[in-house]
């Protein structure tokens, strides 16, 4: 054999090595992969779902304060402002109530109609966001009012009861509660110049109780992000479990070609 036929079966058996020995790394990175964007757009879809269940309980909460002060509603504000003082003092998560008549607040725990009147934008709201109040001016307001009861009850929580239940999920998920044309973040409300990035494995679902809209997503370069970490971790153990299958390869291979020399040596 010259050693140019030598030398080039050496050259391809070393690449048949290489290449063998990359397959459980090529292939192991892919799955690798694949499961994390599996794993990131189930997380969206089970979180939506989450966040709605969370952020209905606090609603639900409200609505149940609301219904409480309901017998309370229609009568005189000095006659009854005493037990919505105490309804409001027994309950931390409970930010105001305010008693309407025909659509307009009479009576509040925080101020009188005047410094405190709460309009829905449509008559079929159930639940808005208040950035407006001249009472708490730079903070979020959620008011559920309700919508079949005249005289009525409006009960408010501050924003920040929301917001606490959305940073709940701490895996890199932004979640957006969205009231119509007003929305609110954990870090941020429909006043801030733009929404968040939510871009991939965008999920959204709308409450059946109280008609809000939960929007999630993970940011533009969230999942490369991810995948580079993951790859950081696994990728010395892919390299290793390479390594002995090529050196294994290497082995069979030295062995048939001293085996052929043998049985050569041996018919000479």
């Amino acid at each position: 054999m010259s050693r140019f036929t030598h030398a080039g079966r050496s050259l391809l058996e070393i690449l048949l090595v290489l290449t063998i020995g990359m397959v459980p790394v090529v292939s192991g990175l892919l799955v690798m992969v694949y499961q994390l964007e599996r794993k990131l757009e189930e997380n969206a879809l089970v979180s939506v779902q989450e966040a709605i269940f969370s952020v209905d309980r606090v609603l639900d909460h409200l609505q149940t304060a609301a219904s409480t002060a309901l017998p309370l509603a229609g009568q005189p504000c000095v006659k009854v402002m005493g037990t919505l003082e105490r309804l409001v003092a027994g309950d931390p998560r409970i930010r105001s109530l305010v008693l309407t008549q025909d659509g307009h607040a009479y009576c509040s725990t925080i101020g009188t109609s005047s410094s405190y009147s709460p309009s829905f934008n449509h008559p079929s709201d159930h639940v808005q966001l208040n950035f407006n109040s001249p009472v708490t001016p730079n903070d979020v307001v959620v008011e559920l009012r309700l919508t079949y009861a005249n005289p009525g009850v409006i009960a408010t929580a501050y924003g920040l009861e929301l917001r606490n239940e959305l940073r709940g999920f701490q895996d890199g998920l932004v979640l957006l509660l969205e009231f119509g044309e007003t929305y609110l973040w954990s870090a941020g409300d429909s006043r801030e110049a733009q929404r968040p990035s939510q871009t991939e494995f965008f999920r959204s679902a709308m409450s059946s109780k109280h008609g809000y809209t939960v929007k999630g997503g993970y940011r533009q370069g969230h999942t490369s992000q991810e995948i580079r970490q993951s790859m950081m971790r696994i990728l010395p153990s892919l390299a290793l479990i390479g390594l002995l299958t090529g050196a294994i390869m290497y082995w069979g291979i030295f062995r048939n070609r001293a085996n052929g020399r043998h049985a050569a040596s041996s018919r000479g």
